[in-house]
């Protein structure tokens, strides 16, 4: 179910329309932002075909990393990439999807557990099969540039 998505790789000026910055601290952070944007459409669009949001994908992988056992919605919340979800919607909608369950936490019944189910779990089993066609879209950089960037992002975040 993958869909080819052919972008030709502009450079910023280019996709924004603007002939400089003020400085390449200045271009880095507009191209980042571009980028991100760029990246949640990309994933957003592989995502659709499965009825998920990039948000609702996260929570679910969260929920496999602690399977069998439950998780809270603080820890969900915790562990998300994108911290300005509501995960608590997050979790509603994948509740009503039966790809995961909610339940009263037994220590402390302020609390709700959340558990992904068999069909959560069969679902990211189809989706991690996908993936590798959907990470194949930016092998237009070297697994060592991969590796570069991701160290460079890294640093950038410290």
């Amino acid at each position: 179910m993958y869909i080819h998505i052919f972008v030709i790789s502009m450079a910023i000026e280019q996709e924004i329309k603007v002939k400089s910055f003020k400085s390449e601290y200045h271009k880095v952070i507009v191209n980042l932002i571009y980028t991100s944007g760029w990246l949640n459409g990309q994933h957003n669009e592989w995502l659709k075909p499965f009825d998920l949001s990039m948000q609702q994908y996260n929570v679910l992988r969260i929920l496999r990393g602690s399977h069998p056992n439950p998780a809270s919605v603080n820890t969900i919340i915790n562990r998300m990439l994108d911290k300005s979800s509501n995960a608590s919607r997050l979790v509603e909608k994948l509740r009503q999807k039966d790809l995961i369950l909610r339940s009263a936490c037994v220590k402390d019944r302020r609390q709700v557990d959340v558990k992904i189910t068999t069909k959560g779990l069969d679902l990211l089993k189809l989706l991690d099969d996908e993936y590798i066609d959907f990470e194949n879209r930016f092998n237009s950089i070297s697994p060592k540039e991969a590796l570069q960037l991701s160290k460079l992002l890294d640093k950038l975040r410290n």
